[in-house]
């Protein structure tokens, strides 16, 4: 299995998913700030990955600040790591998860906190995977057999602890023994199918075609895709999805030619204090994403530039929503809440 993240004694070790598939590097974060470094340029990314990133960069912000400044510096290491991007409720999860463990722990040793704050790290990095792989059992059965499996964006290991949501449920099929395949939209202007989704799934053996964003309604047109699976990165409470820019395009197609769209997505993605998508924060990401590619220019010098990193899907275009909890569906205001609450 991939290692996207992993905790060690020299620091937060990761992959730098910047450089795939050109080359396998790894970055090794060895202060909460570096962490926040990797999370905001997008060295890690992918909304549950960011999660794991956030609370190992809380733990490792414990480990390395002295006791007698510990309770001053903490806000400031949680408001590091919640500044770097605004979109993934993960993030804010994860972190949130890290500040009510620290607060239970108040005057207890200092190497008692240290300790306990990076073995709860290192817990939700081990949940995240089984969570995966629940999610990838519930929502297996609902991949046609024999058929063409379409994704957008990477929603695989290297944007999760391991396995995916998406990619884990593909994943999951396949172990299951259906003869499917993927195909991978590039995702641009970051190219995360092109780069991550499509060599996840070649090292795992497991047949895919890259196709342009462009392509993705003529090939759900000419009927060879039997349904659509993508990620999430915020879920909110009547079902509107916020998922990588051009999800949303590809659900109005997929519901024009009467193919199913699967968003693979866990609880901790749910954020049921909002009403509907139109109260997701939406990540701008910078101009020379689009203007260039691996550094060269492929714009006119000076042109304006809108770079919306996520859309929103609304509701009434996906189909199911697979969680480690179950599989919800419309009314989704009713699933998504029991699903949350504990099934």
């Amino acid at each position: 299995m991939i290692e996207t993240i992993e905790w060690t004694p020299e620091g937060v070790v990761m992959i730098d998913q910047t450089r795939l598939p050109r080359e396998t590097a790894f970055v090794t974060c060895r202060d909460y700030q570096e962490v926040a470094h990797a999370i905001r340029t997008m060295i890690i990314r992918g909304a549950p990955a960011i999660g794991v990133a956030a609370a190992m960069g809380v733990a490792i912000g414990v480990l390395k600040t002295d006791p007698a400044a510990l309770d001053a510096e903490f806000p400031a290491i949680c408001g590091t790591l919640a500044a770097t991007r605004p979109t993934a409720v993960n993030l804010f999860w994860a972190i949130d998860r890290m500040r009510r463990l620290y607060e239970s722990l108040r005057g207890r040793p200092a190497a008692e906190i240290r300790a306990a704050m990076v073995s709860e790290a290192c817990r939700v990095k081990e949940e995240d995977i089984a969570v995966n792989r629940a999610m990838g059992r519930h929502g297996a059965p609902l991949i046609p057999d024999g058929r063409t499996v379409l994704t957008h964006c990477n929603a695989g290991a290297l944007a999760t602890a391991g396995y995916g949501t998406a990619l884990g449920v593909i994943r999951a099929a396949v172990e299951m023994g259906k003869k499917i395949d993927v195909f991978a939209d590039e995702t641009r202007p970051f190219l995360q199918g092109a780069r991550l989704t499509a060599w996840e799934l070649q090292q795992d053996g497991i047949p895919t075609t890259v196709i342009t964003d462009n392509m993705a309604g003529h090939f759900l047109k000419e009927g060879r895709i039997g349904c659509v699976v993508v990620g999430a990165d915020r879920i909110a409470a009547n079902g509107d999805v916020a998922n990588k820019v051009g999800t949303y395009p590809v659900a109005v197609l997929a519901r024009e030619n009467g193919v199913p769209f699967y968003v693979a997505a866990p609880v901790s993605t749910l954020d049921l204090t909002l009403a509907s998508g139109d109260l997701i924060p939406i990540e701008q990401r910078p101009a020379s994403e689009v203007t260039e590619v691996f550094g060269v220019p492929v714009t006119p010098p000076g042109i304006a530039v809108q770079n919306p990193a996520f859309d929103v899907t609304p509701n009434r275009y996906v189909t199911a929503i697979i969680t480690e909890r179950g599989v919800a569906t419309a009314p989704f205001e009713e699933s998504l809440r029991r699903l949350s609450a504990g099934g």
